[in-house]
């Protein structure tokens, strides 16, 4: 069976009973979204006191084609951990629209180890982005009608940074020039569209910690600059209390199940090759109240993902990771190791052997934050025993770290029991967790720190005019910020089709943004772009309704 069908087939328990029986939140503290998905209220949540919780989280190698299944392990651990007597939550980011009619499709889970109701998940869900679509584009009308009646900021038209945003991959729309066809229609000027999972709001919304919170990142949002080269931010604009109010029910945490009834927080879904990449502070830092274990995940691969969530988001939130666990697969490791696609299902131990450098950089990457780590090999039907030994041999002889196949896929709980086992231990453990950097480094060396000690480069390089606008923000006090990578996720390097593990490349800064609501500096280097465009043969050509009224081709 097709994902799809198997999460049509799900014997879902209405949204009430799995707050209340697994949970322990009444009824009143939750707002339904029809019977199988609901929003917790915001006041609830914060009026719970902290607890010893373990924190989870799942990363993978550097993603391939062949695909790993991170979403999938974290939700079959969660369910795991909850099977072997553990009080356990998920949580997941929010799938964006532009992938699910793109490229990847849905973004649920997959097999026996999915949230549903999955076809909700993935198109449209409570709304959240389509609220933040509104907030961004809120701000950036503000921003052209503040200028069509006389420009009181005296806002440099030439440097306006903020741009519209739309929840769509949609290449036409990177660049354009808006307020055409005369005075009536403002003042024209160049700009144009990001998606909205790379809107900065997006990153604000999943950092934010409280109604207040979230209102005073908005206010320090940088839209530009006026013509003596002055920052002009959000507030002065006096739209972010609009903006707040827009983003009302936004910010409180999405509560749905997984298959085997288990509860799951699915709320935000920053990119993970623009943005952070994690799921809202606020569903992690609910579940951490009322659960034992919350298992959660990083986009793309540790590089990305996992360095951000450790470095941003555990920095801001004040979070603690008890154990990480990478996904890999037979099959990606072995495009890793030089196998074109159409060849994955031939056995070739050599060329996992040769793959094997990607998941041993991740591994020792995750090591440096001082976290204990397991590896959970995604099985597939084609691999040979010969195949997954050499994955255990490699990461338990070069890293002392156990390789665990994981067969939730076919299997759903019962596939992931030693695992689940293995990840409580580690988390038993005490650890030693700290920060790549001090964020009291300089910017530009923060960004080089980065590239040497998670890429493998010999350095970073960018142009005199990146460098200076560096030294600019330090100025201006917002050197103290993180650093948020923006590059290409299918390798260590910028360049894609470097896989495996390239060493004494370089890395290249052709743009740096300042996100001072969110609170960190991205650094965009390479070809990544902020809005992604459809493949020859879109997902959305396979999608639709059956003579049933059922939708088909979603996942």
């Amino acid at each position: 069976m097709s994902d799809i069908e198997i999460a049509r087939k799900a014997k879902m328990l209405p949204i009430r009973e799995i707050a209340l029986n697994k949970l322990n939140i009444a009824e009143q503290h939750i707002e339904p979204y029809g019977h199988t998905k609901a929003k917790v209220k915001l006041d609830y949540l914060q009026s719970l006191p902290e607890r010893e919780s373990k924190l989870i989280l799942v990363t993978a190698i550097s993603p391939t084609p062949a695909g790993e299944g991170k979403t999938t392990t974290t939700v079959g651990l969660g369910d795991g951990l909850n099977r072997i007597g553990k009080n356990a939550t998920v949580c997941l980011r929010e799938p964006s629209l532009g992938p699910c009619f793109g490229i990847k499709g849905g973004a649920a889970g997959g097999g026996y180890a999915q949230v549903v109701p999955m076809e909700d998940i993935n198109l449209h869900f409570t709304g959240d982005f389509h609220a933040i679509t509104s907030a961004h584009n809120l701000l950036s009308a503000a921003i052209d009608n503040h200028i069509h009646w006389g420009n009181a900021l005296d806002l440099d038209v030439r440097r306006i940074q903020w741009r519209r945003v739309l929840d769509m991959n949609d290449r036409a729309l990177r660049n354009n020039v808006v307020a055409m066809g005369g005075k009536a229609n403002g003042y024209p000027r160049e700009t144009g569209f990001d998606i909205t999972v790379a809107s900065e709001i997006m990153a604000i919304l999943c950092l934010a910690t409280s109604r207040n919170d979230l209102q005073e990142r908005l206010g320090n949002i940088v839209v530009g600059f006026n013509t003596a080269g002055d920052i002009v931010r959000a507030k002065d604009l006096k739209v972010t209390g609009a903006m707040s109010v827009l983003l009302k029910s936004a910010l409180e945490p999405n509560l749905v199940q997984t298959l085997e009834n288990n509860p799951a927080f699915i709320h935000g879904g920053p990119f993970a090759n623009i943005a952070h990449g994690c799921n809202s502070m606020m569903a992690t830092k609910a579940a951490l109240k009322i659960s034992d274990y919350v298992v959660t995940e990083a986009g793309f691969g540790a590089d990305l993902g996992a360095e951000k969530f450790l470095d941003i988001k555990c920095r801001t939130g004040n979070l603690k990771p008890a154990a990480v666990v990478i996904v890999a697969t037979v099959r990606a490791l072995k495009m890793h190791g030089g196998v074109p696609k159409n060849n994955l299902t031939d056995a070739n131990v050599e060329a996992v052997k040769k793959g094997l450098s990607n998941l041993g950089r991740h591994i020792q990457n995750i090591k440096n934050f001082g976290l204990p780590v397991a590896v959970a090999l995604n099985a597939f039907i084609t691999d040979t025993e010969e195949e997954i030994q050499a994955v255990k041999h490699f990461t338990q002889t070069q890293y002392q770290v156990e390789t665990y196949l994981a067969e939730h896929w076919a299997k759903g709980s019962a596939g992931v029991e030693e695992l689940s086992n293995a990840v409580v231990k580690l988390c038993e453990a005490e650890n030693n967790f700290d920060f790549l950097y001090d964020c009291k480094q300089g910017l530009f060396d923060k960004i080089n720190h980065i590239c040497k000690n998670i890429y493998g480069a010999s350095e970073a390089s960018a142009s005199a005019a990146v460098q200076k606008q560096l030294k600019t923000w330090e100025e201006q006090g917002y050197g103290d910020l993180p650093i948020c990578m923006a590059k290409t996720p299918y390798s260590f390097s910028t360049n894609e089709a470097l896989i495996g593990a390239p060493n004494d490349h370089v890395v290249e800064v052709r743009e740096v943004r300042l996100s001072a609501g969110a609170g960190f500096v991205v650094a965009i280097c390479g070809s990544v772009m902020t809005m992604p465009g459809l493949p020859r043969v879109p997902s959305a050509e396979k999608i639709g309704f059956n003579e049933e009224g059922q939708i088909v081709g979603l996942f």
